[in-house]
């Protein structure tokens, strides 16, 4: 593979410490997407493996996890750009192959995946899980070639990436336990949501030289945030879902809203919300930060599923 050297429109970053708008750093997530999955980067690969990788990633979602990385950077000053956009590279490469691994088969059997085909339903089941191991893969690299002016960094970031991803409790960690007879939803959702989130956030403070830790708390409310959406999604349906929904019944997972109803799981999203804000770092342009995941929030938040009035938080 040849080497992440960032283009313009990757390494451009936002004012230092103060800019987390996302229609600034969302064209440098997909730009930073774009220039990993390139068909230079991916010379030699089978073309039908480099196709899957690519139908994973491409269109995405929300980006929310990458965005919080890039956040974070700006938060704590964003002095290598480039190595802050291959941290946010990396996580939506690690989301997209666990959404590929999540819908096949012997998980939740689903056929559809951000309103099309998902991996395996347009490309097999084979490809499909060479597919998320081969991004899974990717993302370290992706990190460890932008990482020639601040090498520590880039290990640093990879060991909190890693954590993320596998065992004891990362989101491996986490799906596996669906295969359990028992299990704790909160620790199941912890590892299963909650651990990328954190991965996200800590790889964005580590890429500027920050601390990680000081990002864990907000990165497991936010977790536990999005995963309460995710409930409620499931949940209450919609034709906007863009995969199967009441996958939680059919499948006899573990779920906020089963576990505390439909009022009791829309309560709890709010009380993590606002758990998240009050755990943002002390750092510059903290007040944008709030905004930003008040926004996230909103945009996670089923339809049916109103907040409780500003007023009424705390």
């Amino acid at each position: 593979m040849t080497a992440f050297v960032a283009s313009p429109d990757v390494a451009a970053a936002p004012a230092p410490g103060v800019d987390v708008d996302p229609r600034i750093l969302l064209p440098r997530i997909e730009a930073g997407l774009t220039h990993a999955l390139s068909a230079p980067r991916l010379a030699g690969s089978p073309p039908r493996l480099a196709a899957a990788a690519r139908h994973a990633v491409f269109p995405g979602g929300g980006r929310v996890r990458p965005l919080l990385t890039l956040a974070a950077a700006a938060a704590c000053g964003d002095d290598d750009p480039a190595l802050a956009v291959a941290g946010a590279t990396a996580v939506e490469l690690i989301h997209c192959a666990s959404l590929v691994h999540d819908d096949l088969p012997c998980f939740d059997d689903a056929d559809l995946r951000r309103g099309r085909p998902s991996v395996h339903a347009a490309f097999g089941e084979q490809l499909a899980l060479l597919a998320g191991d081969a991004l899974i893969v990717h993302a370290s690299d992706v990190i460890a070639e932008a990482a020639a002016r601040h090498p520590s960094r880039g290990l640093a970031m990879i060991r909190a990436l890693t954590r993320g991803v596998g065992m004891p409790d990362g989101i491996i960690g986490g799906q596996a336990w669906e295969c359990e007879s028992r299990v704790d939803r909160a620790t199941y959702h912890d590892a299963k949501t909650g651990a990328l989130f954190v991965a996200a956030l800590q790889l964005g403070a580590l890429s500027a030289g920050a601390a990680a830790e000081p990002w864990r708390p907000l990165g497991q409310h936010l977790g536990r945030a999005y995963q309460l959406a995710d409930d409620l999604h499931d949940a209450i349906g919609g034709a906007d879902a863009g995969k199967p929904v009441h996958q939680d019944e059919r499948l006899d997972r573990p779920s906020a809203v089963r576990e505390l109803g439909l009022s009791g799981a829309i309560a709890a999203l709010d009380d993590q919300v606002e758990a998240a804000v009050d755990a943002i770092p002390d750092c510059p342009g903290r007040a944008s930060f709030a905004a930003l995941v008040f926004a996230v929030a909103e945009r996670l938040r089923p339809a049916a599923a109103a907040p409780r009035p500003v007023g009424a938080l705390g």
